[in-house]
């Protein structure tokens, strides 16, 4: 189910018309307060969202959405073309932006690269890195057994460095393997994800009182790496009984 939350009456009924016409089922709401109930109702997988409403402020809508809607797709469609303010939709729960005017084919084909993204079922084993656990069936992590709450796409990627641990992981596999293969346009959503995933662990590691926590490297000019803790301690669940399988590399 699509929501779109725009208060400009041309815009809007095209991007519904788009949606309908992809076979998307949508909805339409002019103001951020009915989108926000539609969302709720309609428990939504998609939303649109327009950061300039007349009745609230969409950063913080993004917020209500994302604290409501943990593994909704939401893209925000913005005027404001200035990378403080697209930095500020990412870091609100974004999981896109594309700044006005844009093209019907460039947003859905961003539509089906996320879509493509959605997690599917995992039956792979948890993987342990001294206080830190991720679990790919569950899709869960934890932080000395307190668990850590991420977003979608900060678990996709926690998870991707997990399974590479030691390992300097290009941008660009980064983005192929949590957003998409033919992913286009600016990465500046990576770098808004790693940012708010090293505050996510840091708040995690203070809370839990945690002191053996891998540590996200940034590497300039080519992407990132995740470091055990010095004793190098990676372990899966499996190692603890008895066995000593290791992460394996992406393909």
């Amino acid at each position: 189910m699509a929501v779109v939350i725009e208060d400009d009456d041309t815009i809007g009924r095209l991007l519904d018309r788009a949606l309908r016409g992809n076979g998307y089922r949508s909805s339409w709401y002019r103001t951020g307060h009915s989108g926000l109930a539609g969302a709720r109702r309609e428990q939504a997988e998609v939303v649109l969202l327009d950061l300039g409403l007349p009745d609230i402020d969409g950063v913080e809508l993004a917020r209500q959405l994302r604290a409501e809607l943990p593994e909704l797709l939401l893209i925000m469609l913005t005027a404001r073309g200035e990378e403080i303010d697209i930095v500020s939709g990412l870091d609100a729960g974004a999981d896109d932006y594309l700044v006005k005017p844009f093209s019907l084919t460039v947003l859905l084909a961003r539509l089906r690269a996320h879509l493509r993204r959605r997690p599917s079922p995992d039956t792979g084993t948890p993987l342990t890195i001294a206080d830190l656990t991720v679990d790919p069936a569950a899709r869960r992590c934890t932080v000395a057994g307190h668990e850590l709450l991420l977003r979608p796409k900060e678990y996709e990627l926690l998870e991707t460095l997990v399974l590479n641990s030691g390992a300097a992981v290009s941008r660009e596999d980064l983005m192929a393997k949590v957003w998409d293969e033919n992913w286009f346009g600016s990465t500046k959503t990576l770098d808004v994800t790693i940012a708010s995933l090293r505050r996510r662990l840091q708040l995690a590691s203070e809370t839990s009182g945690a002191t053996r926590l891998p540590t996200l490297q940034t590497l300039r000019g080519h992407g990132y790496r995740l470091d055990p803790p010095d004793d190098r301690e990676v372990t899966t669940a499996r190692d603890q009984a008895g066995q000593s399988p290791s992460p394996q590399p992406i393909d």
